[in-house]
């Protein structure tokens, strides 16, 4: 099995939780993304949700959600993906930047537009009365 190690952030608001698209891709993702050699946790987010929603992440507030695995999108059979997922305040205004082509606020019902990964988290997060 191939393990592709991301992390993401997850950012909820009266009861929808941010996700975004790709350009060129169908399926919404929460922002996130590969760390680089050396980077910590808070470095890889940090760095991801500048580069694709042009905010930063207040470090002294970073709060870990749980680690998630599933079936990677778009990726041949038997390549999971583990996301590693925190919660944060932040600073700026969210835009889509760089590969991101839209920003969405999704409610449960619309866990169906989103990675297998990703609807393993909405489910949790339903089942934690933290989206609706």
């Amino acid at each position: 099995m191939t393990l592709i190690d991301k992390l993401a952030w997850i950012e909820i608001q009266n009861g929808k939780i941010l996700s975004t698209r790709s350009k060129g891709r169908t399926k919404y993702y929460l922002p996130g993304g590969k760390r680089e050699a050396g980077e910590t946790d808070f470095q890889t987010l940090q760095r991801e949700i500048q580069e694709e929603l042009s905010i930063n992440l207040i470090e002294e507030s970073v709060k870990f959600t749980g680690i998630f695995q599933a079936q990677a999108d778009s990726h041949p059979e038997g390549v999971q993906v583990k996301m590693t997922c925190y919660q944060s305040a932040y600073t700026g205004t969210i835009l889509a930047a760089n590969e991101i082509e839209e920003v969405v606020w999704l409610s449960y019902k619309d866990k169906h537009l989103t990675s297998p990964v990703d609807q393993i988290i909405f489910d949790w997060l339903k089942e934690r009365y933290l989206i609706l």
